[in-house]
């Protein structure tokens, strides 16, 4: 049994060679697609107005810019960025505390 692919396009005139190509093209965008959801959590968005939806959806962008910065400066993956990247924060935060818990209970 040989492994069939269908392809719909309005590229009449492709040839197997350019096939390749764009299949190597769908495959970075649903890379692209999987590590934002996976690591910015873009598709968690809780809120109801546009203009939050919006800023929630540039923000998860801007945080996936960070870690493909990350990784492809230091060569490592996704999940390795993102940790890089959080355990600093987290490193600085301690040092450093811009806010603290209040401890008393509320009514």
């Amino acid at each position: 049994m040989t492994n069939v692919e269908y392809w719909a396009t309005d590229i009449l005139e492709m040839d197997e060679a350019k096939r390749e190509k764009m299949g190597g093209y769908s495959w970075k965008i649903e890379e692209y697609h999987r590590g934002i959801k996976q690591f910015c959590g873009i598709e968690r968005c809780q809120a109801r107005n546009g203009p939050s939806q919006r800023a929630h959806i540039m923000f998860s962008l801007r945080a996936f810019l960070r870690i493909e910065v990350e990784r492809l400066r230091t060569r490592t993956s996704w999940f390795e960025s993102k940790r890089k990247i959080i355990r600093g924060a987290i490193r600085e935060y301690i040092k450093y505390p811009n806010y603290s818990l209040s401890m008393t209970p509320t009514a």
